[in-house]
């Protein structure tokens, strides 16, 4: 008796109550039920048992050899003899079901003889040593990264703790994942013979950690079929219901993506593009989701039309003849060829209007494309082969890296301060459940990997690790943005760091820190600071508030045009003026005005009053700067509040020479604080080594000169 003949949970036996359209199948991965086995094989030849597996390996890899498949099978075969699957079934049928799971995806010939040999180690008495003595160092990693640890030495932290073991594993070698899910993909189709309670459980840990890694690894026919299987385990009533909807809608006559494919193909006959256009019938999630989002079904809402062409240019042929010859629904077009999706997806989507108003939504892609859509990583082969002059030439240096995908480091740095197993069991199911990744770079051109809505307190952590306890702010796009502000694919951001050792976070970082990186790195510092600050800002705030040495900016009674730097102008017996506006200084490059009473007002030439003076029709008058070297000057200096900012600032301008006429702090806002000084400097020449210095303060982001709007001096 078949696994699926004594599983009534799995959803298997739905594909023989529907009638199936002519089209061409997706990957099936359900042919094997119980594995012929035969007596002992002559070791000259391939055993009959896995001439499946032989045949499904040499679709993919016609020169393939398949001697180590041969000696796999053979120590696997002897190894397991005697033991027995719940199902009744001699046990070796596991891992050759898995075997042939992942020969039929384009698995290479490594990761099939590790495959056959995945429980060895853990149920029989063969070792890892003679793994790797028989069939080499990468079989024996790929089989020790799938073997289970023993519950009699962890307890109940065996389950995540092994996961933890695998997705290190995962982290050398993503072969080890691969692995991974067709075991769990064959135990979910023969989980049947379990207690209910054990299967769900089961299913609940696929749902929240296999599925989510199936996708990421962009392996959609297992997710897809591992989707199906928790749906009608965890939610029978559901599943029910939605496969009485497709048989219902299997056995209508008219059938609009039938209409709509036919003309397709029609369209592109008469366009001289070559390609394949077949229905893609939605599995059972699918159609859930879909009636769950639109209610109501309509025939065109059980599928969808793939159209699969030869090259790239092809794609965007067929894009334009759709779009020029049948109805589009621009609002549905996306174009995943040019950007590819974190899991190497790459397609255009579109849809197009049939005749009576439904909406048929259109794949399109190339084979190799195709091909990677269905089983990702695993259709790459061997990720750690040197790629052909082929390959490079189609890759162009542009797709992401498969062997380290970013979400997979990521993982894999949190996952080393995970302080517990319970801690690191949910914080990976938290990451596992954020299923889109944005891309945002930072300004020496780099990138970060970051799920969808992440922060840039998020962003701060990725980058630098614990460090960036130091951070101070950041500036998104080229604008200051607070430390909880939302990023979104493809921003630039440029985090502001401060320089003091002892900084510190503040725990309001934990209401905007979405990646386990930042919330754990957080939760480890307060930890083990129990008894810090409720927020490193608060003491500034406080400071800044009862801080006023002067009046602000606009209110200021000190005159810069008093000042003694003093310029030369072409004009005899005028009475010279600095403008308020800008408030030159040597070395500033100037130009005047004359305006009212003979005055001459001083303006720097960047002034925007200086294009507003022009604009009216003031003549220009020749200024240049005397031989005076002393001069004042208003500076801004913009902060994040800490404590003793203020006294920083001070002590690094009077190291610089300063004299401090004025200073105002501001109330803080977002906890950014404004401070404007009125500064005496004995050299003019310093006053750039004085801006750098103040710059350098922690918690000071920017240092400008003042910039007032006057209007008088016209």
């Amino acid at each position: 008796m078949s696994a699926e003949a004594t599983n009534p949970a799995t959803p298997g036996p739905v594909t023989n109550t529907v009638p199936r359209r002519k089209a061409r199948p997706r990957i099936d991965l359900r042919r094997l039920g119980r594995a012929a086995l035969l007596g002992p094989t002559a070791r000259d030849r391939l055993p009959d048992a896995i001439g499946h597996v032989a045949e499904a390996h040499r679709a993919h890899y016609p020169d393939a050899d398949l001697e180590p498949l041969r000696r796999a099978w053979v120590l696997a075969e002897s190894s397991h003899r005697g033991q027995m699957r719940k199902s009744g079934e001699p046990y070796i049928t596991h891992p050759l079901a898995v075997t042939l799971i992942l020969a039929e995806l384009g698995a290479e010939t490594t990761t099939l003889t590790a495959s056959l040999l995945h429980d060895t180690v853990e149920d029989t008495e063969v070792t890892l040593d003679q793994v790797g003595e028989e069939f080499g160092a990468e079989v024996r990693y790929l089989v020790d990264g799938v073997t289970k640890l023993e519950k009699v030495d962890y307890g109940a932290a065996a389950e995540p703790e092994t996961f933890r073991k695998m997705l290190v594993a995962t982290g050398s070698d993503v072969r080890v994942m691969s692995i991974k899910l067709a075991d769990r993909l064959h135990n979910m189709r023969t989980l049947g013979v379990m207690r209910p309670e054990k299967q769900a459980r089961i299913a609940k840990v696929t749902r929240d950690v296999l599925i989510p890694l199936a996708e990421r690894l962009g392996v959609q026919a297992l997710k897809t079929e591992l989707e199906d299987l928790v749906f009608a385990i965890l939610h029978p009533e559901e599943y029910d219901h939605t496969r009485e909807l497709i048989v219902d809608n299997a056995s209508r006559a008219d059938d609009p993506l039938a209409e709509v494919a036919d003309e397709v193909r029609g369209v592109l006959r008469d366009a001289g593009i070559q390609a394949e256009v077949l229905i893609r019938p939605r599995h059972f999630v699918s159609v859930h989701r879909v009636a769950r989002k639109r209610g109501r079904l309509r025939g065109a809402d059980f599928g969808r039309l793939l159209v699969l062409v030869n090259e790239d240019a092809d794609c965007y042929g067929v894009l334009g003849e759709l779009h020029t010859c049948l109805k589009p629904v621009v609002s549905e077009f996306k174009d995943f060829i040019a950007v590819p999706k974190f899991n190497l997806y790459q397609s255009l989507h579109t849809a197009v209007a049939h005749t009576d108003g439904q909406v048929v939504e259109v794949l399109i892609r190339t084979h190799q494309m195709h091909k990677v859509a269905e089983a990702g990583v695993i259709a790459l082969g061997n990720p750690y082969a040197p790629p052909s002059e082929e390959q490079q030439a189609a890759n162009d240096g542009e797709r992401a890296d498969p062997t380290r995908p970013g979400w997979l480091s990521r993982l894999l740095d949190w996952q080393e301060g995970a302080p517990d197993p319970d801690t690191f069991w949910s914080t990976l199911r938290e990451d596992l459940a954020q299923d889109r990744e944005i891309t945002v770079f930072r300004p020496d051109g780099g990138t970060l990997g970051l799920p969808d809505g992440a922060t840039c307190v998020d962003a701060a952590y990725a980058q630098y690790g614990e460090d960036a306890h130091a951070c101070i702010g950041a500036r998104v796009n080229g604008r200051l943005a607070t430390l909880s502000t939302v990023l979104k694919d493809g921003d630039t951001v440029q985090l502001l760091m401060g320089q003091d050792p002892a900084s510190e976070p503040s725990r309001e970082w934990l209401e905007h820190a979405h990646t386990p990186a930042a919330r754990i790195a957080i939760q480890r510092w307060i930890a083990a600071h129990p008894g810090g600050d409720d927020g490193a800002g608060a003491a500034a705030d406080d400071r800044a508030r009862s801080v006023r040495t002067a009046p602000p900016a606009s209110e200021d009674t000190s005159n810069p045009l008093d000042a003694p730097a003093t310029p030369v102008v072409d004009q005899p017996g005028a009475t010279v003026r600095l403008a308020g506006c800008c408030t030159p200084v040597p070395p500033d490059e100037v130009t005047g005005f004359s305006v009212r009473g003979g005055v001459v007002t001083v303006h720097r030439v960047g002034c925007s009053a200086v294009a507003h003076m022009k604009g009216v029709g003031r003549a220009e008058v020749g200024v240049r700067w005397g031989d005076t070297t002393e001069c004042r000057v208003t500076l801004v200096a913009e902060s994040f509040g800490r404590p003793h900012l203020l006294a920083d600032l001070t002590e690094a301008i009077a190291q610089e020479g300063a004299e401090i006429v004025s200073a105002t702090v501001e109330p803080p806002t977002q906890q950014r604080v404004r401070h404007t000084y009125t500064l005496q400097l004995p050299d003019a020449a310093h006053l750039l080594t004085l801006m750098r210095a103040m710059r350098n303060v922690p918690g000071v982001y920017d240092v400008s000169r003042a910039q007032h709007h006057q209007t008088s001096a016209f």
